[in-house]
């Protein structure tokens, strides 16, 4: 009778406590994921509103700053970048010529900017030897960002170490891992980013601007010589006595990856040297097209 009455229920009927316990506990668990869910879900979405109002804000600022920047000379575009944003510059440098002579442009008209770059890993000797170089002269050290350890890992485990020559998206993987992924970070809560492009690079590139969004990258882009040609570069460099990299004298007009960059032939395009393996329409690597 004792064990009987223990069933026994609030209005009579026989039960079993367990049951009601277990019934109980399903119903919380549920509970608690259907609120896990919604909460995951309102993320998800506030996540994506915020993206689209920096896309929307970073575009607004992009617009009313072309038309103030397109007419001025490229130093006097980032001092007026370094004006305008309220934050943190990013100078991303692959010691390139142009690169190059933006930075003795930083340097010499003192704009407070970062200096960073992306150490693929498999940079020509003739380039670490420039780096330091650089340093030296304008006594400035430029940080330096590295692919992730354990996906370098992975990625020469999936492909081999060259994989990049047997297909385009084998090297579009590898250039993700060793300069897209980095690029990320070097940005992360930036404000804005000052890239080395010019229109004359090539055809993909005319398309592209002094000043714009980067909605990627949640940044305004300033290409501050990107209406200049590769002569008045190598004229400027030249005058201010500006350390290139010795390989520009060997034919490499567009200097990256050791194993991903030849010298090109006096009829050929800047970058033809870049990845030619490839369809010339197709060569980026990603750090410029999002």
């Amino acid at each position: 009778m004792d064990h009987l009455k223990e069933m026994e229920g609030r209005d009579g009927r026989i039960v079993d406590r367990g049951l009601i316990l277990g019934l109980a506990d399903g119903a919380a668990a549920a509970a608690a994921r259907t609120t896990r869910k919604t909460a995951e879900i309102t993320s998800e979405l506030n996540s994506e509103l915020t993206a689209e109002i920096w896309r929307a804000e970073i575009a607004a600022k992009a617009a009313r700053l072309a038309p103030l920047l397109e007419r001025l000379s490229p130093i006097e575009r980032m001092t007026k970048l370094r004006e305008e944003i309220s934050g943190r510059i990013v100078f991303t440098t692959s010691f390139g010529l142009e690169d190059q002579v933006i930075l003795h442009m930083l340097v010499d008209s003192g704009i407070d900017v970062d200096l960073v770059t992306l150490d693929t890993g498999r940079l020509f000797p003739e380039t670490y030897e420039l780096w330091a170089a650089t340093e030296k002269r304008f006594g400035r050290r430029v940080r330096a960002i590295y692919p992730q350890q354990d996906e370098i890992a992975a990625l020469v485990e999936r492909q081999g170490i060259n994989g990049f020559y047997e297909s385009r998206d084998a090297r579009a993987s590898c250039c993700h891992v060793r300069k897209v992924e980095p690029l990320r970070r070097a940005l992360a809560g930036a404000k804005a980013w000052i890239a080395g492009l010019r229109a004359e690079q090539s055809a993909g590139r005319r398309d592209m601007a002094v000043v714009g969004a980067d909605a990627g990258y949640r940044v305004i882009k300033l290409n501050p010589l990107f209406d200049w040609g590769r002569e008045a570069v190598q004229q400027f460099a030249a005058a201010k006595n500006v350390p290139v990299n010795s390989l520009h004298a060997k034919g490499f007009a567009s200097v990256g990856c050791a194993p991903c960059t030849r010298a090109i032939g006096p009829s050929e395009p800047e970058r033809a040297g870049r990845w030619w393996w490839e369809d010339e329409a197709r060569k980026e690597c990603g750090l410029h097209t999002g």
